[in-house]
């Protein structure tokens, strides 16, 4: 029993090293802005260049993974990331773009990878396995920013990347442990080193791209939600404490709701599950800016639900769907859909509230995420092979 859990622990603390990774960092720039001094724009760059190297390089990992073998790529991952964490202890700290886009590519490849392993060690019970480790990743969100505070506190911004590289580490030792379940493809079945035209496929698969559509809209409202939240209750006059509790409803909700929600999808058809998700969160949001008081917090608890219920079970159909041979191409090709959707959201809604005011742009951004919804009924027909 210990055995077959073991897999399921060293990769959701790999998971939880994704978002530590990533936020606990992001959560501290206005400390190393002023130390540094530097502004507001420099700020929002340091955040975006992670994303960016994310995007870009999650597909690239995912295919070199399914080729080359999935724990090397992993364990490449790590260490790069654990590495660049330990660089910036040595270097100018205005070189700290160089340093987040190099932890950026590490995470990549690990945090696609990770979730490509989860299906591969978890054929029965792959839903409730992708709502653990979703679960532990969503930890990271949680307790990076009171972590990396204690840490700034105590010392000061570069003992951040001492945290970030020991982590790493942790999950790069606990790594060696796994064994790979599957073959990967190898040079001599498919022939060049890099394809193009291969690795683009993921993009192109029909029973993928609906889903991938899903992944977009969901990500969209997650970053409606975290980014606008507080802009929201703000606006109504609450202090800080009262908007980082608020925030903390959400994230708490999304956290706890996802090993329930990969459970319902193992036991009822996944797709049925994402739709509930999908309608639930982009009910909520669009109605949130119409609520105060304990309806706003009982309406962000259900967007939150909704949001997770939606993230985790893509997950799960994603590594369903995919072809043979091309699981963490197109885990990474979801990953990179997700990042895309994080951005837009905010920057959507900001440009609608900028001209129209919060609540008609949060309705607006609804009734588009609604619209998701055709696309899941048209993708049944091609997707049945993984609802089972």
């Amino acid at each position: 029993m210990a055995t077959r859990y073991w897999p399921l622990f060293v990769l959701s603390v790999v998971g939880f090293t994704t978002s530590f990774g990533a936020h606990i960092v992001a959560v501290n720039l206005p400390v190393y802005a002023r130390e540094v001094g530097v502004g507001v724009a420099v700020i929002g760059i340091l955040i975006a260049v992670y994303d960016l190297a994310e995007v870009v390089a999650k597909p690239v990992f995912g295919y070199a993974a399914d080729r080359r073998g999935k724990k090397v790529t992993m364990l490449l991952g790590l260490g790069v990331f654990s590495l660049a964490s330990m660089l910036f202890l040595l270097v100018d700290p205005r070189l700290l773009l160089a340093v987040r886009f190099l932890q950026g590519l590490g995470a990549a490849a690990f945090s696609v990878i990770s979730l490509s392993l989860i299906a591969e060690h978890y054929t029965e019970k792959r839903g409730q396995a992708y709502g653990i480790y979703n679960a532990c990743k969503g930890a990271g969100y949680v307790l990076s920013p009171m972590i990396g505070g204690a840490i700034v506190f105590a010392s000061d911004f570069r003992m951040l990347f001492v945290a970030c590289a020991g982590v790493g580490l942790v999950s790069l030792l606990l790594s060696l442990t796994l064994q790979e379940r599957q073959r990967s493809a190898g040079l001599d079945d498919d022939g060049d080193d890099l394809d193009l035209k291969a690795m683009a496929a993921a993009f192109a698969d029909r029973a993928l791209l609906p889903w991938y559509l899903v992944i977009i809209t969901n990500m969209f409202l997650v970053g409606i939600l975290f980014g606008f939240l507080p802009v929201y209750a703000t606006s109504l006059g609450y202090d800080p404490l009262r908007v980082g509790a608020l925030v903390s409803v959400a994230t708490l909700s999304n956290l706890l709701v996802q090993p329930l929600a990969g459970h319902l999808a193992d036991r009822l058809p996944a797709a049925n599950v994402v739709t509930a998700g999908v309608m639930l969160s982009a009910v909520t949001v669009a109605i949130l800016p119409l609520t105060d008081g304990w309806l706003l917090i009982g309406v962000v608890a259900l967007a939150g639900m909704g949001a997770g219920t939606v993230w985790t079970n893509t997950d799960t159909l994603v590594s369903r769907l995919a072809r043979e041979k091309a699981l963490a191409a197109s885990i990474g090709t979801a990953g990179s859909f997700k990042e895309i959707g994080d951005m837009l959201g905010p920057l959507f809604v900001g440009g609608l509230a900028q001209v129209l005011g919060l609540p008609p742009a949060f309705a607006i951004c609804g009734v588009l995420a609604l619209g998701s919804l055709a696309t899941v009924r048209l993708a049944r027909p091609a997707a049945v092979r993984g609802m089972g």
